[in-house]
């Protein structure tokens, strides 16, 4: 008895959260669409950094079941283009004998979404700048790997972003 009188609060619960028409807006559950994710056009000198962010955004692309990316535009419903502007790595603040301490990594992007069939843009993004800050030692090891670990934060914020903004609009075609 004691078990049905615990249960029956969470149950009661469960209903509301369901009955309330809640849905995770980070996931797509509409029309199955495929997108054509192009490679990204790299204008900067850091190498891979296009084939990172295709990766990061293909990951993101693959939380939501209905929407699929093809390598082939034939027969992709939209596709998703972008471009490497720059990346700067300017520093923060100075240490003794002016020697950096800390940096943050400047990075600027374009991309845009569109629907083939219409050819109408769904998505128009002219300048993203990202931003992450990171630390310098005496290492050059521990420099390198902390300025991996930015760049990684900031290619994952960049896809989430846009997987994000992709997911809101793909309901309204």
């Amino acid at each position: 008895m004691k078990i049905v009188s615990r249960l029956i609060p969470l149950v009661l619960i469960a209903c509301v959260i369901t009955a309330c028409g809640y849905r995770n807006p980070n996931v797509y559950n509409g029309p199955s669409k495929s997108i054509y994710l192009t490679e990204w056009k790299n204008r900067t000198n850091q190498l891979n950094l296009d084939s990172d962010i295709y990766r990061s955004l293909t990951r993101w692309f693959q939380k939501s079941g209905s929407i699929s990316i093809v390598r082939q535009k034939e027969g992709a419903d939209l596709i998703l283009a972008g471009e490497i502007i720059s990346i700067a790595l300017p520093s923060l603040s100075y240490g003794n004998n002016l020697t950096s301490t800390e940096v943050k990594i400047v990075l600027k992007v374009r991309y845009i979404l569109k629907e083939i069939a219409t050819n109408k843009i769904i998505l128009e993004v002219p300048e993203d700048v990202r931003l992450e800050d990171y630390l310098l030692t005496g290492d050059s090891r521990t420099n390198s790997d902390n300025e991996t670990e930015a760049l990684k934060t900031i290619i994952e914020d960049l896809a989430q972003k846009i997987y994000q903004k992709t997911v809101s609009e793909l309901p309204k075609l």
